[in-house]
């Protein structure tokens, strides 16, 4: 496996309230090519505050995130939108479907902002949406969709454009037991055939079972760095 993230001396600090607030402190690491990995610890260890730095959502104070041999935190505001764009799939907790597009739509979309020809788009959401057993709920709404099954489509869309890597923010905490056991055996399995290279902040057992790397964040630092 190749590096596809290396990441050097991060920090990042907030000043609130005339208080200054280390969020992540003096970050290193690297994470592999089709890793499985959960960012973990209590909250306010900084697991939120590392993926969108990761993400490009948010700026480091200090250090470097390289992606591919890219130092994205030289990017200018204009790149960074467009890196993430072509680059980076995100998975929210609270699923941010489009509400007035189908399941096969919200799919589609990052790929429409990309460019994608329609005959691409349709066949990659259609292999996705059968992928992950959703093939006949392609033209529903979001409102007509369990949570569960948002949560597939959220992910779909996140993988639909192949991006390098897939950042998922606490992606089950909002999922019945069942709907989190079927939601991660999905993203395994993409992971597994696809090579796509997930990293999840969680405080949930059951992601950290199904995780191959298991990142322990404290007060900003890595406390333990271990590989299952």
């Amino acid at each position: 496996m190749s590096a596809i993230i290396e990441i050097n001396n991060l920090s990042k600090v907030y000043h609130e309230d005339g208080n200054e607030v280390i969020a992540v402190d003096n970050v290193s690491l690297q994470i592999q090519q089709g890793e499985f990995t959960a960012i973990v610890g209590p909250s306010g260890s900084g697991k939120t505050t590392l993926l969108n730095l990761l993400g490009g959502i948010d700026k480091p104070t200090s250090g470097q995130i390289i992606v591919d041999g890219i130092d994205i935190t030289r990017l200018s505001f204009s790149q960074l939108v467009d890196f993430r764009l072509h680059n980076i799939g995100f998975v929210f907790q609270s699923y941010n479907l489009i509400p007035v597009l189908t399941a096969k739509e919200n799919v589609e979309f990052v790929m429409f902002l990309q460019n994608r020809p329609k005959a691409e788009r349709e066949r990659r959401s259609t292999e996705l949406l059968t992928a992950i057993g959703l093939a006949d709920r392609m033209n529903s709404r979001p409102s007509k969709l369990s949570g569960g099954q948002q949560q597939r489509v959220a992910v779909a869309r996140a993988l639909a454009p192949r991006p390098k890597f897939v950042l998922a923010d606490e992606p089950t905490a909002n999922l019945d037991s069942r709907s989190a056991e079927n939601l991660l055996e999905m993203m395994e399995m993409l992971n597994r055939t696809e090579n796509i290279t997930f990293i999840f902040s969680t405080h949930d057992p059951r992601v950290m079972r199904k995780a191959r790397r298991i990142i322990t964040l404290l007060d900003g630092h890595i406390d333990n760095d271990t590989r299952l």
